[in-house]
């Protein structure tokens, strides 16, 4: 009975210790702080390596262009010059915008003393006049030699008063034809040089799109290509290069900044059709076609590659990459035409 009594007053006891170190435990526990939740971190994802562009093998019309600035100017137009030297101009009769008819006084040089000159040589050639009549008289009986010594010696001076009377008449000019003056470079007293243009006359009624060019410009354009003319508040126009110019660009800067322009030296175009509205000296840019190939094979300048002399592209199919050479040919900013080592259709991959 006491063995009963030792067992269960045991467990009992037993059973209370688990129970107050559980109270404890409890107790315990709930004085520390809360634990915060787990921080959740981003998955790395690996990194991609970039993908190269690919592009397909395209036809298109290729052109090469050469881009010039112009102007319209007459298709008949001339400088107007004095070809007497060292005089001073005594009147001028015409200003810059002024028409004037064929034939029309622009202006006269200072040859007062031309004029006497030429008065007093007529005043002795007529006294040679008597005495040539009385040699003639005496003809039959003159030594045949001094005859002829005197005879010359009369168409001598004969020559030298028309001479004379062509200096003076060189004094004066006039307008070739009907037209505008333009560029009016002298005035009245100013000294003139012989066959320096003083200002320029033109038919403004019939004009046409000009340019001056380069030597390297002029090297590659030729009378018959194609053009784009774009025209000021106008528009653009088709055309053909017309004519080219006797002078480039550079030789015309080397001459004098006072010289006038001549129609000669620029490129002239020819329009399809001339629209309204246009006047001398407007502004254009002007496009010379100078090569254009249709249904060209074509790729980006990107998709080129170039080690060396080699010229190649990478073409991707579905046996992977390989490297193919190839022959340029035409090359613009976008495209650049493939003469051999593509087809339309294949892929190229780009840098």
């Amino acid at each position: 009975m006491f063995t009963k009594w030792w067992t269960g007053s045991l467990f009992k006891g037993a059973a209370a210790v688990a129970l107050g170190a559980s109270l404890a435990f409890t107790s315990a526990c709930s004085l520390l702080p809360d634990e915060g939740e787990e921080e959740v971190l981003p998955s790395i994802a690996p990194p991609q390596i970039s993908k190269k562009p690919e592009y397909e093998v395209t036809t298109a019309t290729l052109e090469t262009k050469i881009q010039v600035v112009g102007k319209m100017l007459s298709s008949k137009e001339e400088p107007l010059y004095f070809t007497l030297e060292d005089k001073n101009l005594k009147a001028l009769y015409v200003k810059s915008g002024d028409q004037v008819a064929a034939g029309q006084l622009i202006g006269e040089l200072d040859v007062d003393e031309l004029q006497k000159q030429l008065k007093s040589e007529q005043l002795a050639f007529r006294k040679e006049e008597l005495s040539m009549k009385e040699t003639m008289r005496n003809k039959d009986t003159m030594d045949p030699i001094e005859f002829e010594e005197l005879s010359i010696a009369f168409e001598e001076k004969r020559q030298g008063i028309a001479d004379l009377q062509e200096e003076i008449a060189k004094a004066k000019l006039t307008a070739p034809f009907a037209g505008t003056i333009l560029d009016v470079k002298v005035e009245k007293g100013d000294a003139i040089t012989a066959y320096k243009a003083i200002a320029t006359i033109a038919d403004t009624s019939v004009l046409i799109p000009a340019a001056k060019l380069t030597k390297d410009q002029l090297s590659k354009v030729a009378v018959g290509m194609p053009v784009s003319v774009s025209i000021n508040n106008i528009g653009t126009v088709e055309g053909k290069v017309k004519q080219l110019p006797l002078a480039t660009e550079s030789d015309s800067e080397n001459g004098n900044e006072e010289d006038l322009e001549r129609l000669e030296d620029f490129m002239h175009v020819e329009l399809n059709e001339m629209p309204k509205g246009l006047t001398r000296g407007m502004p254009l840019s002007i496009s010379i076609i100078i090569n254009r190939k249709e249904n060209a094979i074509v790729i980006p300048p990107s998709a080129l590659r170039t080690i060396g002399s080699r010229t190649y592209v990478q073409v991707v199919d579905e046996e992977g990459k390989r490297e193919v050479d190839v022959e340029v040919g035409q090359q613009t900013a976008t495209q650049i035409e493939i003469l051999q080592g593509l087809t339309p259709g294949q892929k190229v991959v780009g840098r």
